[in-house]
């Protein structure tokens, strides 16, 4: 006789302990075949738990060569916290290879950070509980994010104000010099971006936003002592280093606290703080340029705008550091219970909160994703505009005919287009379920704006302006890939490895963009406009493109579910899989 013990191991500290506990003896006369042996396994192995086998000593001959046939089998149960391979779904091959599903076992002793929270607890979250929570969460993360996302844009835009305010006089400044300092910040920017993605996911992450946050306002604060030309390339690279941690950790921060349904309206949320950085940034130069002509300082007017913008945003750090959560675990404006229930109710997600392991594998996947690699393209192309016009817009508004101290006012109304139109976009997004169509919208608009600048007379200078402020819809494309990358790429090396990528392609876009704005074109640049148009037309292109493929990836993946093979993995919300091994996972458009 052959007797097999199957037993839970919930009262060991795994990750299994939410579960029921559950003991299976199963008796075997030995000559009972083989394969019923292994439908019993395989019915076992369909659960949660994991197993161990104890098996008795008297074994006879028969029986013995009964367990050799499916010991392999036990091993893989035995070995690993949940038994499964999440890839048995797909027996049909093509649709497996059409959607990229992984034939690789899940990890459960590498659990999300959230795994353990909810282990063994029993969470009920209702409707109204959530809208309440919901509200709290907003109440706490989101003023922060947002306030030191529009510094972010302010401080690297002050160079802009500063161009009209002396600094090409007093720092000597000739020929592409001024172009050279503007694309200098996206050197420090690219070289740091992988790095500081890596550090995203392995150190607290807002402990290490919050530093990143201080070191980039007293680096700002230097720009108003630098006396040349080369000292000004050397602040602006460390400037970009220190900013560089800004973006992909927003993002992470939003697909941590927010299910996908809200990712869209809080990126735009966030975001649209450019467009008030532009707003308060315009009042603010044109108030230290006014003030210091009427009443003379020691410094130049220029210097006191990087002192007065750095200075408040190493302010902002530490009030990041104090009050920022790293993840719902140590968020201190939440009772336990609250803690549970904001994890909870992300689970829809299928991404957790966070891992901190690098894991190979999920690098390559991202290396190799179609779509990942339209993100890239997209993220380029469109940021050689804004590398252009974000550090020139101060420029163009004085070739429309106007004053220098007219243009920083000028500037503001821009802001308050780019604030409506993200706002907008991030809002009617996320009501018809389709932010990628709407950001192409924003992205359209841009492009009528630029024809309005290219073609009207150099006379109509109100004409020309309203196309200036019709270009800055242009970042609502931008905007809602940057929210796809939290929303639609999941495991967190996978995710910080696509952020990494498509940041690091928005660094190259930038440092190309102000040397489209070639010194022999000026006042008009005119061809400067030209391939801002051309690279927002592409811009485009890749949106509907985007936009076509996860359609198409969603439909794979609903066939994959309704198949007679196809099981659901018990927690695999919180086992840090990667959107194209978890076919459970369904990507916003």
């Amino acid at each position: 006789m052959l007797d097999i013990l199957f037993y839970d191991w919930s009262h060991h500290d795994l990750p299994c302990s939410r579960l029921h506990s559950k003991d299976v003896v199963i008796s075997e006369d030995s000559r009972r075949s083989p394969s019923e042996l292994q439908k019993h396994l395989a019915l076992l192995s369909q659960t949660s738990f994991p197993i161990s086998i104890v098996i008795n000593t008297l074994l006879c001959t028969t029986a013995s060569r009964k367990l050799q046939v499916i010991m392999s089998e036990v091993e893989r149960a035995s070995t690993t916290a949940v038994s499964t391979d999440v890839e048995k779904i797909a027996t049909d091959s093509s649709k497996a290879t059409d959607i990229g599903f992984r034939s690789r076992k899940v990890d459960a002793d590498d659990p999300d950070e959230a795994f353990r929270l909810v282990a063994g607890e029993a969470v009920v979250v209702t409707p109204d509980d959530e809208k309440k929570l919901l509200r709290k969460i907003d109440r706490n993360l989101m003023p922060l994010l947002c306030i030191v996302y529009g510094l972010n844009y302010l401080d690297k835009t002050t160079l802009s104000y500063a161009s009209v305010m002396g600094i090409r006089t007093d720092l000597h400044l000739v020929g592409q010099d001024y172009s050279w300092i503007a694309s200098v910040f996206y050197f420090g920017y690219l070289f740091w971006e992988w790095p500081t993605n890596r550090l995203l996911q392995r150190l607290p992450l807002a402990k290490y936003s919050a530093f990143n946050i201080i070191m980039w306002g007293l680096t700002l604060c230097c720009l108003a002592a630098v006396k040349n030309f080369g000292g000004a390339i050397a602040v602006r690279i460390f400037l970009g280093a220190f900013e560089a941690a800004v973006s992909p950790g927003f993002a992470l921060f939003t697909s941590q606290w927010y299910t996908k349904e809200e990712q869209g309206t809080r990126v735009g949320w966030w975001f649209s703080f450019n467009g008030w950085g532009q707003i308060v940034g315009g009042c603010v130069a044109y108030g230290i340029a006014v003030g210091t002509e009427a009443h003379p300082i020691l410094i130049k007017s220029w210097q006191l705008v990087f002192l007065v913008t750095g200075f408040f945003t190493v302010f902002m750090g530490v009030l990041f550091l104090y009050l920022m959560p790293d993840s719902q675990m140590n968020a201190r404006f939440l009772t336990q219970q609250e803690r549970l229930m904001a994890v909870e109710r992300i689970r829809i997600n299928q991404q957790g909160v966070g891992n901190k392991h690098f894991k190979w594998y999920q690098c390559k996947e991202a290396l190799t994703d179609p779509v990942i690699w339209a993100f890239v393209s997209l993220s380029a192309i469109g940021s050689i505009p804004n590398g252009g016009v974000s550090n020139y817009f101060s420029q163009l508004i004085v070739s429309f005919g106007f004053s220098e101290n007219q243009s920083l006012l000028l500037g503001a109304p821009g802001g308050a287009v780019q604030i409506i139109t993200l706002l907008v976009a991030g809002h009617f997004g996320d009501r018809f379920k389709n932010r990628i169509l709407f950001g192409a919208a924003g992205v359209v608009l841009a492009i009528l704006g630029m024809f309005l600048i290219l073609l009207l007379p150099l006379s109509n200078s109100g004409g020309r302006l309203a196309g200036y402020y019709l270009y800055q819809s242009s970042s609502t494309g931008f905007v809602a890939i940057l929210g796809l990358i939290s929303t639609n790429v999941a495991g967190w090396t996978k995710k910080t490895t696509a952020a990494a990528m498509y940041l690091i392609a928005y660094c190259v876009g930038n440092i190309i963009g102000p040397q489209v704005f070639q010194s022999t074109d000026a006042p008009q640049y005119r061809n400067a406009n030209i391939t801002i148009i051309v690279c927002m037309c592409l811009s485009f292109c890749i949106l509907i493109f985007i936009n076509l493929w996860y359609r198409r990836q969603n439909k794979v993946k609903a066939a994959v579910r309704a198949g007679s093979s196809y099981t659901k993995v018990e927690g695999q919300e919180f086992l840090d899989l990667t959107d194209r091994e978890n076919p459970e996972f369904i990507y916003s458009l």
